[in-house]
């Protein structure tokens, strides 16, 4: 990657930084996914949502 679009976009970011609603919108989704993970990791996620044969078939290259 270049280094400096990413200064750039810091930079910018810096100067103009998220609204309160975005920074609450990026948490609240980070918080349901990691809900979902720990319900799946415990074993308490419903049956009707897990996947039948899992990711499918991978064709070789």
């Amino acid at each position: 990657m270049n280094n400096l679009i990413w200064f750039l976009r810091a930079s910018r970011w810096a100067r103009h930084p998220p609204s309160a609603r975005m920074v609450k919108l990026v948490l609240a989704i980070v918080a349901a996914g990691l809900i979902i993970l720990a319900l799946e990791w415990l074993d308490l996620w419903p049956d009707w949502a897990q996947m039948q044969n899992g990711r499918g078939l991978r064709l070789p290259r």
